[in-house]
C-alpha cells in the first residue's frame, strides 16, 4: 500500500512515497521542487514515472490553515475542501497551493484515491485559553472566529516526537521549546506534549521575523502607514506577507546570502532576526519554568550554527551552555549541540513533516474503512495527538 505526501508552499512542492506494511512505513522516494507554481500535475507525473510507482492508495496533504472547524486530520470531500477555499483570506500564501495540489492530485489519480488532509492548525486547537484569546471586543472576537491558531504545527510535532524518541526517559517528553526557522519563522512551547503558547496567532505573520514577513509589528505603525500611504488593505496583506522581515531590512530573503554578506543592512537584518528569536525564548522558558531541550529544525534553524549561536550566546546564567564546535558541525544532520553540563539539552533535528502526514493518512483511511465509520467531523476520531 503506497501513501503520496504532498506539502505544497507559496511556490514550492515536496512530495514523498512510503509504502505501508502494517504500521510501519518505509521511504521509497521524495523530491523537492522549488519552482512548482502551476505546474503541479505534470511535476507529479513525471516524479511517478522516474520513481516507478504505479500505484497510490492514498494521498495526504498539508494544509496550513484549518480554521475552528478543521481541527483533525480528516477526508478530503467537497465540504472540506470549501472550507479549505473559505480560509484561503486567512492563509493567502499557503492553502491557495495546497487546494492547487489537491485538484492536481484528482486530475492525475481521479476520484478512486481518497484524499486526507492534514492540519497545521490542529496541534494548537486546544492551546490554554490565556494563550489563545486576544484582548478584543468579544462581540467581533465571536463573529469573526478571532484567535490565535497557530501555524507549524506539523513541524513542532515532529520536532517534539523526534526527541521523546531520542530522550525517551524524559517522563512524556518533559518541557521542551521549539524552533522551526525557516522561511518562515515559529516556536513553540510544549509541555508533556501538549502545546502551551506558539508564536503565531491569527495568520502566518505574528511572532518571530521571518524572510519575507516581519512578525511582531505595532498594529498603530500598519493603520499609521495605511493614511499615510493611502493602501487598501490587499496592498497591505501584500506588504507584509512578501516585503518585510529580512527582504525589507536588508532587501535580501535568503539567510544564506545574508551570512555571506558584510554590509550594514546584512547585519542588522540578523541581528534582529536572532534578537526576536532569543526575546521568545526567554518568554517560554518563562512560561514553562525551564525547558529540558531547545529543538531547532527548518532550513535556517538546520543549517546555520551562526544563528543558532548567537540566538543562545551567553545564557550560561540560565543554566544553557552550547558546545560552540559541535554546533559548527551540525549542518543538515541530526545532532546534540550542547555541552553535557548545559541544563537544558540543545539539539538540530531535522524536520519529517512527511512521515507524521503519511501516518495521519493510514489512520484516517483505517477509521474510514472501518465497520460502522465514515465521514468527517468537526472534531472527529482521528485528531492529531500532541
Amino acid at each position: 500500500m503506497n501513501v503520496l505526501t504532498v506539502n505544497a508552499g507559496s511556490s514550492s512542492l515536496r512530495l514523498a512515497v512510503f509504502a505501508a506494511a502494517g504500521e510501519a512505513l518505509s521511504l521509497l522516494a521524495i523530491g523537492h521542487f522549488p519552482d512548482a507554481r502551476n505546474n503541479f500535475a505534470k511535476i507529479l507525473r513525471t516524479f511517478l514515472e522516474d520513481h516507478g510507482i504505479e500505484e497510490v492508495a492514498v494521498v495526504a496533504h498539508r494544509i496550513v490553515h484549518g480554521g475552528v472547524r478543521l481541527v483533525a486530520s480528516c477526508l478530503l470531500d467537497r465540504e472540506t475542501e470549501a472550507e479549505i477555499e473559505r480560509l484561503v483570506s486567512l492563509a493567502p500564501l499557503h492553502n491557495p497551493p495546497a487546494l492547487a495540489g489537491i485538484r492536481a492530485c484528482r486530475e492525475v489519480f481521479g476520484m478512486r484515491t481518497e484524499q486526507v488532509a492534514v492540519f497545521d492548525t490542529a496541534f494548537y486547537a486546544d492551546l490554554p485559553a490565556a494563550a489563545r484569546a486576544y484582548a478584543l471586543p468579544s462581540e467581533f472576537v465571536h463573529k469573526h472566529g478571532l484567535r490565535r491558531y497557530g501555524f507549524h504545527g506539523i513541524a513542532h510535532r515532529a520536532l517534539w516526537r523526534r526527541w521523546r524518541a531520542l530522550r525517551p526517559e524524559v517522563p512524556e517528553g518533559g518541557r521542551a521549546i521549539s524552533l522551526q526557522l525557516g522561511a518562515g519563522c515559529s516556536m513553540t512551547a510544549i509541555e508533556r506534549g501538549a502545546p502551551r503558547d506558539t508564536s503565531m496567532g491569527f495568520s502566518p505573520l505574528e511572532g518571530l521575523m521571518m524572510a519575507t514577513r516581519g512578525g511582531d509589528i505595532d498594529p498603530g505603525a500598519i493603520t499609521y502607514l495605511q493614511r499615510r500611504e493611502g493602501f487598501s488593505p490587499e496592498v497591505t496583506e501584500r506588504l507584509l506577507y512578501h516585503d518585510c522581515g529580512l527582504q525589507g531590512v536588508a532587501g535580501e530573503s535568503d539567510m544564506r546570502r545574508l551570512l555571506a554578506r558584510d554590509d550594514a543592512e546584512a547585519r542588522l537584518a540578523v541581528e534582529m532576526y536572532c534578537h526576536r528569536a532569543r526575546k521568545y525564548l526567554g518568554a517560554y522558558l518563562a512560561l514553562l519554568g525551564g525547558a529540558d531541550a531547545f529543538l531547532f529544525g527548518g532550513g535556517v534553524g538546520e543549517n546555520a550554527p551562526f544563528v543558532r549561536e548567537k540566538i543562545l550566546a551567553n545564557m550560561e546564567w540560565a543554566g544553557i551552555a552550547l558546545d560552540a564546535g559541535a554546533n559548527r558541525a551540525a549542518v543538515g544532520i541530526e545532532a546534540r549541540v550542547s555541552r553535557p553540563e548545559s541544563r537544558t539539552e540543545i539539539w538540530v533535528i531535522p524536520v519529517d513533516e512527511a512521515a507524521i502526514l503519511a501516518e495521519e493518512a493510514l489512520t484516517v483511511a483505517a477509521v474510514r474503512s472501518a465497520p460502522g465509520q465514515g465521514g468527517n467531523h468537526e472534531r472527529g476520531s482521528t485528531e492529531i495527538e500532541a
